[in-house]
């Protein structure tokens, strides 16, 4: 008899990868980010492997695009009333996938393309947040339907999951048939949970998808703390709870990715104590009101969105991830050798500590005034953040600031180290 989730543990492993085109295109294909998570095969033990595309769908683009789990047809035809009910459903089809002798026990897998109907949901709900919409028809049809499970709810983005290595996973989805602006993906070595194919990674909620590596100890009061929310963390797994508290952190309280990742991976107070009054005070702030949202354990994760990227490391790099960039695009891995597997001539790879000061910065012939005044704010709060954003990152603009970071960055102790990157 399989065990239910919560019921076993193994000791924590997991891969992660990501890639983005900072210029929005299509550029890459799935057979792209396949190629990069199957280097890392040994940090995964095939309970479980997924990937996030995004750009994949741009026929639909302006519809929310659902992947479903069923377990029977009675499941699937209760689910479908309710879509008939709330949705003009655009198109809906089975998930294109191929037999592999290394993936078996697959679900019905099912993909809708739906707008929602507003006139019937304000009618009969009085609900007018489209998003809101969305994430309770999720919560609502993962909980209440028997044998249903919407694992992706975003527009133009789309989740591919599996029991099984990552490699076949992507195969078995047929992947090198979409192309996309960004990718994530994910290779699993259970920490809590057994393998099923909706605890797999990436977790998802509307538009945010979230891989995570490590195992944090603040899940208990995470999970107690975003379901005061309206959240239904019903996996048992934290990966879970980290997607949602980045979708209220987001959605909800309105907060920027900066600010989301000051939360999750707050600085020490010893660095508190040494910044600007104005600076210390709103990280003060954000540190006591939102507190029981701290992650804290080793962790790595990846978070896609719209438009855009964001990686992030616990306060103490307990966990590895690297990052590297050639031309527009941008690679993020947890070991160099799966960039270097797909990008070769890679121009710089970096894994900056989780204690030290590090920037990236963005040149158009030269540093721009932004990067300038972040690298004299850097050198006076001696915070550990990092924005990409459209337009390249050279190798002479790293130059100018690598000595720096290298000369004062041992003695600057900083918070979490994080990447954020923007797609035009």
């Amino acid at each position: 008899m399989l065990r239910k989730e919560g019921e076993i543990r193994i000791p924590s492993g997991c891969a992660i990868a990501g890639i983005i085109d900072k210029t929005g295109r299509r550029s890459i294909n799935g057979r792209t980010i396949i190629d990069a998570i199957a280097v890392m095969h040994d940090r995964a033990n095939g309970l479980g492997g997924g990937f996030a595309g995004y750009g994949i769908y741009p026929e639909y683009a302006n519809a929310y695009a659902f992947h479903v789990f069923y377990d029977d047809l009675q499941a699937r035809q209760e689910t479908e009333r309710y879509f008939d009910r709330y949705f003009d459903v655009a198109n809906m089809s089975r998930i294109p996938v191929k037999k592999h002798p290394r993936i078996g026990d697959a679900p019905l897998i099912w993909r809708y393309f739906v707008n929602p109907l507003f006139n019937r949901i304000q009618e009969e709900r009085g609900e007018i947040d489209e998003e809101k919409f969305i994430a309770d028809t999720v919560f609502y049809i993962n909980t209440a339907i028997e044998g249903a499970y919407i694992f992706s709810s975003g527009k133009n983005m789309g989740i591919f999951k599996a029991v099984g290595f990552p490699e076949d996973v992507g195969e078995f989805y047929r992947l090198e048939e979409y192309d996309g602006y960004c990718w994530t993906a994910h290779g699993r070595y259970p920490t809590n949970t057994p393998g099923w194919w909706g605890g797999c990674h990436p977790f998802a909620l509307l538009d945010h998808s979230v891989v995570h590596n490590g195992e944090i100890s603040s899940y208990d009061t995470n999970r107690r703390t975003i379901e005061m929310f309206g959240y239904t963390c019903s996996l048992l797994t934290d990966t879970e709870a980290i997607t949602y508290i980045i979708d209220y952190l987001k959605r909800k309280a309105g907060f920027d990715y900066e600010d989301i990742a000051r939360i999750i991976a707050a600085p020490f107070w010893e660095e508190i104590e040494r910044m600007p009054e104005e600076a210390a005070r709103r990280a003060k702030l954000l540190c006591n009101t939102y507190a029981s949202l701290l992650i804290t354990g080793p962790f790595s994760i990846i978070c896609g969105f719209n438009k855009g990227l964001m990686a992030l490391n616990d306060r103490l790099k307990l966990r590895s991830m690297v990052a590297g960039e050639k031309d527009d695009v941008v690679y993020i891995a947890s070991e160099e050798s799966a960039i270097r597997a797909v990008c070769p001539d890679i121009e710089g790879i970096w894994a900056p500590p989780g204690r030290r000061a590090h920037h990236r910065p963005r040149e158009r012939g030269g540093l721009t005034w932004e990067s300038i005044i972040y690298i004299r704010n850097l050198k006076s709060t001696g915070m550990s953040t990092a924005a990409f954003s459209a337009g390249s990152v050279s190798a002479n603009a790293r130059r100018k600031c690598t000595p720096w970071i290298r000369k004062r960055g041992s003695c600057a102790p900083t918070r979490a180290s994080s990447w954020i990157v923007s797609a035009a």
